[in-house]
């Protein structure tokens, strides 16, 4: 059997203030949504920009830190997998799904935090596994060398 691998890293800003929770085991449960921007050029030379938004969901000590420091409009760059939720409606007994992510690792970036400061005032959390971050964006389609 070949494996897998389920990663993935986005860098956004929250669309809300995160909803966090505990379940019923005690551990903490943040949930948020994150819009991702993309700017592309057409054929024709006009610039645009599209929106992705994308469900998160993070758990534990990051959940905690996520609900205390971050709300509508905070920067976040989140790494996690990819999840798929399916369940059945119970009105119309259709089959529904949604695809989000489960955050493991994340760090706040740009923007202001709630006490009005510049970002980079928060503490940068961790999972379990020490990832490297990714490199940084030069913008464009060249390589930055």
């Amino acid at each position: 059997m070949a494996s897998s691998f389920n990663r993935v890293i986005l860098a956004g800003n929250m669309t809300r203030d995160p909803e966090a929770r505990a379940l019923p085991s005690g551990q903490a449960l943040t949930k948020f949504s994150l819009a991702v921007n993309r700017a592309y050029t057409t054929k024709e030379g006009e610039k645009r920009e599209e929106v992705t938004y994308v469900d998160i969901e993070s758990y534990g000590k990051q959940a905690e830190i996520i609900a205390k420091y971050c709300g509508k409009g905070s920067g976040i760059l989140v790494e996690g997998r990819l999840k798929l939720d399916q369940w059945e409606d119970k009105k119309t007994g259709e089959k529904r799904s949604r695809l989000g992510v489960v955050l493991e690792n994340f760090t706040f970036i740009g923007g202001k935090s709630q006490g009005g400061e510049e970002g980079g005032s928060a503490p940068r959390a961790r999972g379990g596994n020490d990832t490297p971050s990714p490199a940084p964006d030069h913008g464009g389609d060249d390589v930055p060398f």
